[in-house]
């Protein structure tokens, strides 16, 4: 095989549709677009979801509820959880983020009361439950909220 030898597979390579250009060309006058309509427009830019003039289907479905944007969210922590980490007895928010018990940059942490605890810990979170706090301070341990400003 030469260079002079090489071609481009035949179909690969099309010509340009040169529109307008007279009847003979065979996209003369309206250059393939048909006769009037939104589709032999200039500039037809249809917006997303535009469904030929019928109710678009974002509008025919029903809307219900809000986003509340002020919404609170907590990362939920049991002490179950942090009673099985025998080598650690304080556990705050940056702590437990090292133990991958929390995701996220910027999550709150609520420790809630399912499982029993046997030793002293101290804990700070953003909120604790009753039954959290009763635990956590009936074993000898502390429960400091977190006050954020």
């Amino acid at each position: 095989m030469k260079l002079h030898d090489l071609h481009p597979s035949p179909g690969s390579k099309t010509k340009k549709k040169r529109l307008g250009r007279g009847p003979g060309s065979g996209f003369g006058k309206t250059a393939g677009k048909g006769h009037k309509g939104l589709l032999a427009r200039s500039g037809r830019a249809n917006m997303a979801g535009f469904e030929g003039g019928q109710m678009p289907l974002a509008r025919r479905l029903p809307k219900r509820g809000f986003t509340n944007t002020f919404r609170i969210e907590y990362t939920v922590i049991n002490i179950q959880t942090l009673a099985a980490l025998e080598n650690t007895s304080n556990f705050s928010p940056s702590v437990l983020k090292d133990l991958g018990l929390l995701k996220g940059r910027h999550s709150r942490v609520k420790i809630l009361g399912e499982g029993d605890i046997s030793r002293s810990i101290v804990v700070e979170a953003h909120k604790f439950s009753e039954s959290a706090k009763q635990k956590i301070e009936n074993a000898g341990g502390q429960a400091k909220v977190i006050v954020r400003a």
